[in-house]
């Protein structure tokens, strides 16, 4: 007879599930013996490291990643970097031990008191299963919930259920799967052809779940063919656009009244691939501006119904923009399509960040994926950087610290055959530096690029938004990051010349390597 573990690692097997992030525990070690040489184990030294990685892997793989967390206290460790992972919309399949099943109404020690509340509301399902035999079942619940709902699940599991014998019954999850199909009827494709043909100056938003729908490509070869100006949404957590196209306006401001203001004098606007939309400092203001209609196009129903304003298709973005290329008459015919880069500017003292971010630019291979946490910096980087390729920028969905370092090493284990670099900040660094542990010991061919300039740079921006120039908290001098990487294994430099800067970025590196660079403090907007 079958015990529970085996038919849950061979569910995982064929469902591809193979690669673990985790930082075990006691309850965790049933589910964890006895598996099989196609499991990869990649150990994180703290939770959020953990997830962090996870969901840097799933971003640059596009499948779902499955972790493994400790009770109660490994979970809570983890809910930080979940918060992004929930806004990338990354189908993460969270597993957590639990104590055996007579101490949990106890309360013993590591027992998960109400297992199912504590992930939420950020997981899109989470459970815990009746009994030994609902362990399959639940599992690939997870699995499924995760795939179709594109957000991360939590799974709480007894840990004596795993020994557990099992009939054959519990067998047939494994040949389960779920398939889904979301097309836009007739109707609507003929609606968007008509409202866009009639529109006198329609304008596109596309928002991160084009980059991570693999759609970068028609994207542009869409804005082209309409010849519309082109923006990303605001809190932009990938690249859907090439930033020096000249069809590209920007990341839209993350204000209300400043995104308005924005898109003024445009008829229509479509907004595909993302929510209407995530704003960040408040600033009260119209919705819109006078005369302009919106069109939502997204595959994520939730966040469809929750827009204060517009109109919303729920459907698969690509089959409408497909449909409209093929239907819409072509406007455009420039093949001039790539504006020059600007000089960096220069700062005293220090290097300027857009000096950091041309010599990335000039060094590093245009497919290069950059995996960004930086947010003091956002100005200097889209002035100074020209990225072309999809896959090419990952930021912190939610704005939570400590994606970037943790989200760098997941991408580089994921994706093996893509050069990736990771631009953090020194405020941002903390969070999730025990990463650098995990890229010595699996030696992922990361570079990470850290901005020392001894201070929360964004915070320094928004005291002075809010009027509140007197706060503590927001300096942080004396760190010297070399020392940290280099006791975790990473070689590192540390370079105050832009020349040096330069040659060690033009050397190659067959393992991780972190470069301290001391930058002049600058706003983000």
């Amino acid at each position: 007879m079958p015990t529970a573990r085996h038919i849950a690692h061979e569910f995982l097997e064929r469902n591809e599930l193979t690669t673990i992030f985790g930082n075990p525990g006691s309850n965790e070690l049933p589910f964890l013996t006895g598996l099989s040489d196609r499991f990869s184990y990649i150990l994180g030294l703290h939770e959020g490291a953990v997830v962090g990685m996870a969901d840097g892997y799933c971003q640059v793989t596009g499948k779902p990643a499955l972790v493994n967390l400790h009770a109660a206290a490994g979970s809570g460790n983890g809910l930080g970097a979940l918060t992004n992972a929930v806004y990338s919309r990354s189908p993460l399949v969270i597993t957590a031990g639990q104590q055996v099943r007579p101490v949990i109404g106890l309360e013993g020690m590591l027992a998960n008191v109400d297992a199912t509340t504590l992930m939420r509301p950020l997981v899109g399902w989470s459970g815990e299963p009746s009994c030994a035999a609902d362990v399959p079942r639940s599992l690939a619940q997870a699995v499924f919930e995760a795939r179709m709902r594109k957000r991360p699940t939590y799974l709480s599991i007894p840990y004596d259920d795993w020994d557990v014998e099992l009939d054959e019954n519990a067998r047939m999850v494994l040949d389960r799967s779920i398939s889904r199909a979301s097309a836009a009827s007739t109707e609507e494709f003929a609606y968007l052809v008509a409202r866009f043909e009639s529109a006198k100056n329609p304008a596109l938003v596309l928002g991160g779940d084009i980059d991570t729908a693999g759609l970068f490509d028609t994207a542009v070869a869409l804005a082209e063919h309409l010849d519309v100006p082109t923006w990303a949404a605001p809190s932009a957590f990938r690249l859907p656009f090439p930033n020096r196209h000249r069809l590209f306006r920007g990341v839209l401001p993350a204000g209300i009244s400043s995104l308005s203001q924005e898109l003024d004098g445009h008829d229509l606007i479509l907004v595909l691939g993302a929510p209407v939309f995530r704003y960040h400092q408040h600033e009260p203001g119209a919705y819109l501006p006078e005369g302009a209609h919106l069109v939502q196009v997204t595959d994520d129903a939730e966040a469809a119904a929750r827009a204060p304003f517009g109109e919303a298709i729920v459907a698969d973005p690509s089959a409408v923009m497909h449909a409209m290329l093929g239907r819409c008459p072509r406007r455009g015919n420039d093949e001039h399509n790539y504006l020059p880069n600007p000089e960096p500017a220069v700062a005293e003292n220090a290097l300027h960040p857009e000096q950091v971010f041309a010599a990335l630019r000039d060094t590093q291979p245009a497919e290069t994926g950059y995996i960004v946490e930086s947010t003091s910096t956002n100005s200097a980087w889209w002035r100074q950087m020209d990225l072309r390729t999809g896959g090419s920028y990952f930021f912190p969905a939610s704005g939570g610290l400590g994606f970037g370092i943790p989200a760098a090493v997941g991408a580089g284990i994921g994706r093996p055959d893509r050069h990736f670099v990771g631009v953090i900040g020194d405020g941002a660094a903390n969070y999730g530096i025990s990463a650098l542990w995990t890229a010595a010991r699996h030696r992922v061919p990361v570079t990470f690029v850290l901005l020392r300039n001894g201070s929360y740079g964004a915070l320094q921006w928004f005291a002075d938004l809010l009027d509140v120039p007197d706060v503590p908290g927001v300096n942080i001098p004396g760190l010297d990051f070399t020392q940290i990487a280099e006791g975790y294994g990473v070689p590192a430099d540390s370079v105050t010349e832009e020349e040096e800067l330069r040659a060690l970025l033009a050397k190659d590196a067959d393992g991780p390597r972190l470069i301290q660079v001391d930058t002049a403090l600058t706003a983000p907007a």
